[in-house]
C-alpha cells in the first residue's frame, strides 16, 4: 500500500507540473488551479509515506522518477528538444534509482 501511495503521489506531482506549465504563466486559470490543489495534496500523500518506507529510497523514487517523467512530458506534449545526451542522462537517473532500489533489497 505505501509503495502504491509513493507512486500516486509521484504522478500527482507529475500532473501539477504539468498543469502548472499549461497555466501558461497564470493566464489560464483552470490549469493552475488544479496545480495549485494537486500540490499539497501530493505533499501530504508523500509525507505518511516517508514515516514508513526509508526517505533515502522514497525521495531517491519521487525525486528522480518525477524529474524524468517531466523530461519525457516536455519532450512529448510540449514539444520540448531532448539531446542524446539529455536522453543518456536521463537514463542513467533510472539506472541509479534501480540501482538504489535493488541495493537495499
Amino acid at each position: 500500500m505505501l509503495w502504491m501511495m509513493l507512486f500516486c503521489a509521484i504522478l500527482m506531482e507529475v500532473f501539477a507540473q504539468t498543469f502548472l506549465k499549461m497555466s501558461a504563466g497564470w493566464t489560464k486559470l483552470v490549469p493552475g488551479v488544479i496545480a495549485l490543489i494537486l500540490f499539497p495534496t501530493q505533499f501530504v500523500i508523500y509525507s505518511l509515506v516517508i514515516n514508513k518506507l526509508p526517505i533515502s529510497i522514497s525521495y531517491a523514487l519521487w525525486s528522480g522518477l518525477g524529474t524524468a517523467a517531466m523530461a519525457f512530458i516536455g519532450w512529448l506534449w510540449f514539444k520540448e528538444t531532448l539531446t542524446a545526451l539529455n536522453w543518456f542522462f536521463i537514463s542513467v537517473i533510472i539506472v541509479g534509482i534501480v540501482g538504489l532500489l535493488l541495493s537495499k533489497q
